[in-house]
């Protein structure tokens, strides 16, 4: 992959998609970045950009709690809509939840890639984008 990556940040707390922002905006391979509050949003502009991958991000950043549309909602829509998108999305659960049922169910789900406990760091941050950029 020698183009520069899109990344989605689908959640609701203020704090982590500052931070985040800030980590990942500092990375030469990043393009741009999109923000969403809830799991609805971010279905949303998948739908409604289904037809252009450029539009699309490389690589979404899932957090479970949400308003709205939580995290496992998104991926049960994310699952029924993959077929018709023409992109190959990463994502990364990303929640504060260290509950091993959580882990579980994200392991059964196979579009998920990881499940991340916050908080992320810098070099965790460094590895997801080094090995999809790569």
């Amino acid at each position: 992959m020698n183009e520069k990556l899109m990344i989605a940040i689908v959640d609701d707390d203020p704090i982590f998609q500052f931070i985040a922002k800030r980590f990942i905006k500092s990375f030469e391979s990043v393009n741009q970045m999109l923000i969403f509050s809830d799991g609805k949003d971010a279905m949303d502009f998948l739908y409604f950009n289904i037809n252009d991958k450029d539009k699309l991000p490389d690589i979404i950043f899932l957090d479970i709690n949400m308003p709205v549309m939580n995290g496992w909602q998104f991926l049960n829509k994310y699952i029924e809509l993959k077929s018709k998108i023409e992109k190959k999305i990463i994502i990364y659960i990303v929640s504060s939840s260290n509950n091993p049922d959580d882990f579980i169910q994200a392991q059964s789900i196979h579009e998920v890639t990881d499940y991340i406990v916050k908080p992320i760091d810098r070099e965790k941050y460094t590895s997801i984008l080094n090995s999809v950029h790569t």
